[in-house]
């Protein structure tokens, strides 16, 4: 009986292994007791962590889902008729089941245009000048939500979030970051979390960890000081509040120890990095997005994509000739080479 062969796995970054670092900590935190719901030393440690982080003061809330970190946090900041303007590309639009709408009792999302997965200035601005301010009928301008890596791949710069951040603040909007790729996006922008966040204009951000080598968990991270006061009674009513936190917190604060955060990401990304550079070249290939983060999304022939996946090779299909790649923190080399090997060789049988 032949050994069963290791999988190819490209589905997603959630498919991945936790970092055995994280793992260590939750053994070190099993010690002895400490008060429940975020009155423990370990949570203490964590805000103090983030301030440190993000050179500001910032409040954190361990949060057990990336959904939970999104809809709460833009639930937060809206009215029940308020409006948030996204990507259509944004999970908060396409993957979270309208968790926002339901959480805030009924803010509506408001795709706007941008490129990869991007909302732009200039379509914000549009937005809010034809919503109808102040008319009880309409809608009411609250929020922006960027994603960021996007949900293509792509990478904001920071004068993109300043920009968009200009529109929203001038008009009283928040700015919400769904950072369930934060690293990632950090790690390609070689700047500091501070400048990829709060220097930026975001007002809240998901702090994303659970894709990037974590095991049960995410946070939010509140920047600025009027921005929302009720989110811990938005969290306790939802069921989101850890009772054993100091478990939540002390995997997070391993996350963040020694920037293991961002070698991870850098990791992920690098291994995105050479996909791209062996096959976005090949004939019949066409990468749909830029390659910034650790996502790829690739468009070839459907016979190719076809034999890729009777291969064993596993990614997800958005569409007949278009496939999703996502590389991990632990996407190894061999996984990488094979990959792109297959990818050459059925492209190649094709000419």
């Amino acid at each position: 009986m032949k050994p069963e062969q290791p999988a190819i796995e490209f589905r997603s970054d959630n498919a991945g292994r936790v970092a055995p670092q994280l793992i260590e900590a939750l053994v070190q935190a099993n010690e002895g007791t400490a008060l429940g719901y975020g009155a423990d030393a370990l949570t203490a440690r964590l805000q103090t962590r983030f301030a440190e982080l993000f050179e500001t003061a910032v409040r954190v809330f361990p949060v057990p889902t990336g959904t939970a970190a999104n809809a709460l946090s833009l639930a937060s900041v809206c009215t029940p008729f308020g409006a948030v303007y996204c990507s259509p590309d944004a999970h908060i639009n396409t993957s979270e089941s309208n968790a926002t709408g339901f959480f805030s009792g009924g803010a509506k999302m408001v795709p706007l245009p941008g490129q990869h997965g991007k909302v732009s200035a200039q379509a914000l601005a549009a937005a809010i000048a034809g919503a109808g301010v102040g008319l009880a009928h309409k809608s009411q301008p609250a929020a922006v939500n960027l994603v960021q890596a996007t949900d293509l791949g792509a990478v904001y710069s920071l004068d993109e979030i300043a920009a968009i951040a200009e529109v929203a603040h001038a008009h009283g909007l928040k700015v919400h970051m769904d950072g369930a790729r934060f690293a990632n996006a950090v790690a390609s922008l070689g700047c500091s979390p501070a400048q990829a966040a709060w220097k930026a204009g975001v007002d809240i951000l998901s702090f994303g960890v659970t894709k990037n080598g974590g095991l049960l968990g995410d946070a939010i991270v509140v920047f600025a000081p009027d921005a929302p006061p009720a989110l811990g009674q938005h969290l306790r009513r939802a069921g989101m509040v850890w009772s054993k936190m100091r478990f939540a917190s002390a995997q997070i604060l391993a996350y963040l120890e020694g920037d293991l955060w961002l070698k991870l990401a850098r990791g992920a990304n690098q291994a995105a990095a050479s996909i791209a550079a062996l096959v976005g070249t090949l004939p019949g290939v066409r990468l749909v997005a830029p390659v910034e983060a650790n996502e790829l999304f690739i468009e070839t022939d459907a016979t190719v994509l076809d034999a890729l996946q009777a291969d064993g090779i596993l990614f997800y299909r958005r569409g007949p000739r278009l496939g999703r790649f996502v590389c991990r923190w632990d996407t190894s080399a061999a996984e990488v080479d094979a990959l792109a090997t297959a990818i050459a060789r059925h492209v190649a049988r094709r000419a």
